[in-house]
């Protein structure tokens, strides 16, 4: 199975949000992240979602998602047209024994201290979904007590923007 991005610029309305993603559910597509937010206008917002699936059952859910009078546009995101990040916040126990351990490893990764008290701290990091991974992953040497994940944000890069998108 392939794993994509899809961005969805859509009516900033309700039940907006349960009408695009039924037409996942209904396609027996997994999402594995979920991301709405408002756009530059009150009036849209942007659904970046990341799913797995097969090529042509992806493009037939596109055309589908076209015939919602309330998709404006969709654009696929993938590494060679747009920027994706994550946020990652992580809280671990703060033991004196991995303390400088924790350390190391957030500097290595950028990850920030958001949070420190005498028996736990959260880092702060964003990133490509895979470096937010690697550091969880690198984490679990350590107790992790409590971990919250964005999904992925996505734009494209250069002077395109959703708006101008016209992939019917």
């Amino acid at each position: 199975m392939n794993r994509y991005t899809v961005a969805v610029l859509v009516n900033n309305q309700f039940g907006v949000l349960n009408r695009v993603v039924s037409m996942f559910r209904r396609r027996q597509f997994n999402i594995n992240a979920l991301t709405v937010s408002e756009t530059e206008s009150s009036d849209l917002s942007r659904i970046t979602v990341v799913f797995e699936g097969e090529e042509n059952i992806k493009q037939q859910l596109i055309n589908q998602l076209y015939k919602l009078p309330v998709v404006h546009s969709i654009s696929e995101m993938n590494g060679d047209n747009s920027i994706n990040r994550e946020l990652l916040l992580i809280k671990v126990k703060n033991e004196a024994s991995t303390r400088d351990e924790i350390k190391s490893a957030a500097e290595a990764f950028g990850a920030l201290y958001v949070d420190y008290c005498k028996d736990s701290v959260m880092l702060q990091l964003t990133g490509e979904s895979r470096q937010i991974d690697d550091f969880i992953n690198l984490c679990k040497d350590y107790t992790i007590l409590e971990i919250c994940r964005t999904g992925s944000v996505s734009l494209e890069k250069g002077s395109t923007t959703i708006r101008n998108v016209t992939n019917f």
